[in-house]
């Protein structure tokens, strides 16, 4: 009876010969190589679900794609943007894991299910596969998450890239405990969720930011103690200060030009999650300083499919929700991917399909 019920909501998008638009990009000419095109409406394969897609968020991934200095595989004239969340509209024949109706995001890494990162996991959403800024999108059951209840699909659609990736980092490798303590860097997505997830675990959260006013930002998202690195460019002197000698337990390192900053302010056999490469520049690390730190420095891929169900299920159980700076319509994408470039945001920049004509 479902195989039948599916097949007849396929048959109503397929018998009207609708069409939809997407935006692609061609790796490293930048922004002015996002076009719109205009494409019929795929039908899955047996193990693949045509999606309706609501909502997407955008991160500092999608501006080095425009760059031209993602380190992954990028096809040519890809449809942009990892990060989506929707509604099943069709399945093919084999599917077991989704139905129509339900309300799901996508894994970036679609066929990274559990277990460590490997090679064969590689292929990604926006890369070397399709990306979701677009009304419909075909991908395979494996990348199918279903979303938290309490969550709006603009809200959703935040998980994907930076949630799962702050989830990974306080949880993949030695697991967080409460009474721990935690450094997040600045103010981006992964950082604001890192807090989010610190302080639902039970830990003493730690952050460096700008200024003041983000200060009071990030204090009333759940840090406990802000370090301003303007005015404290020493930042690492005043963790130990405030861990009384001792460092963190974890740091979330989102940049990579501080990382020498990091292992200065990490306590012995801690852990420092490596998560992106927002200053590229070439590093000088002091090694004799990452050998007496004791303390592990650890390359974080988002996150597998496992995780990100076990993520969703404690931001269900917490009903948390994501930090979004502000909200685009489909129509007006290149002016959400304008505000990112211009780094002022505070929180996830989101492009919103809810008012696209279908």
């Amino acid at each position: 009876m479902e195989t039948m019920q599916q097949q007849s909501a396929a048959t109503v998008i397929y018998n009207r010969e609708a069409r939809m638009k997407s935006y692609h990009v061609q790796y490293g000419d930048g922004l002015e190589s996002l076009s719109v095109k205009e494409h019929p409406i795929p039908q899955p394969g047996p193990e693949e679900v045509l999606l309706r897609i609501h909502a997407n968020s955008l991160s500092y991934r999608d501006l080095m794609i425009f760059k031209g200095s993602y380190p992954l595989p990028v096809k040519p004239d890809v449809v942009a943007v990892s990060d989506g969340a929707g509604e099943v509209v069709a399945t093919g024949a084999n599917v077991t894991r989704t139905k129509p109706g339900d309300r799901v995001a996508v894994q970036m890494f679609p066929y990274w299910t559990d277990g460590p990162f490997a090679l064969e996991h590689a292929a990604q959403i926006g890369g070397s596969l399709d990306g979701l800024l677009t009304e419909y999108a075909i991908v395979s059951e494996e990348a199918v998450v279903h979303i938290p209840a309490h969550l709006s699909y603009e809200e959703a659609a935040t998980l994907p890239c930076a949630a799962l990736t702050a989830w990974n980092a306080l949880t993949g490798g030695k697991a967080l405990q409460a009474g721990q303590t935690v450094l997040t860097l600045g103010s981006g997505g992964v950082s604001l969720f890192a807090i989010q997830f610190a302080k639902m675990m039970g830990a003493f959260v730690i952050a460096t930011t700008s200024s003041e006013e983000k200060a009071q930002r990030l204090k009333a998202l759940g840090a406990d103690d802000v370090i301003n690195y303007r005015t404290r460019p020493d930042w690492h002197d005043r963790v130990r200060e405030l861990t009384n000698g001792r460092g963190v337990d974890q740091i979330v390192e989102v940049t990579g030009g501080t990382l020498e900053q990091s292992i200065q302010s990490v306590a012995i056999e801690g852990q420092i999650n490596f998560v992106g490469r927002l200053d590229a520049g070439a590093q000088t690390i002091n090694i004799n300083m990452l050998f007496r730190s004791c303390a592990s420095v650890r390359v974080v891929a988002v996150g597998s499919r496992a995780q990100f169900i076990a993520m969703n299920t404690a931001i269900e159980a917490n009903q948390l929700h994501p930090v979004i700076d502000k909200v685009f319509p489909f129509e007006e994408a290149a002016d959400a991917f304008r505000y990112l470039q211009e780094g002022k945001y505070f929180g996830k920049v989101v492009i919103s399909q809810r008012h696209v004509n279908r």
